[in-house]
């Protein structure tokens, strides 16, 4: 089931990702997310390569979209699941104009979850690899 009109609804609430930093949703369903981000000046470094930041919000955005989507299904907006711990490799530095997200799940139990997100350049090489444990927390 196509999620994606729903999550890019609730998520534009967002802004850091969505308006500071520029990120889009660009595919979501109950397995699956696809986040990407324009490459521009304000994601770069002094060095002029782009923040290890950046790369890691793309992530961590994506991930949050992944964890809830069973709710964006059920057609609620009272997010359930954050991240509690990650760990990021980056492993090349991203050429080109635009990076891109894609989360998976591996695991989601009652109150904790797992997911792996693949962070790829334009060309399609793999800048960054990051797990993601989550934690449903209760309003």
């Amino acid at each position: 089931m196509d999620l994606t009109p729903i999550a890019q609804k609730i998520f534009a609430n967002d802004f850091y990702a969505t308006q500071a930093t520029g990120i889009h949703i660009e595919y979501v369903d109950e397995d699956t997310t696809v986040c990407t981000l324009q490459i521009d000046n304000r994601h770069l470094n002094a060095k002029g390569s782009v923040m290890g930041g950046v790369i890691f919000t793309l992530a961590d955005f994506s991930f949050a979209i992944a964890a809830n989507s069973h709710i964006l299904a059920e057609q609620q907006e009272s997010l359930q699941w954050v991240s509690s711990s990650s760990t990021i490799n980056f492993l090349s530095s991203p050429k080109g104009h635009s990076l891109k997200a894609t989360t998976i799940r591996i695991k989601q139990g009652r109150t904790q979850s797992l997911y792996q997100i693949s962070i790829t350049d334009s060309s399609n090489r793999q800048i960054a690899l990051v797990t993601t444990t989550g934690t449903k927390i209760t309003a």
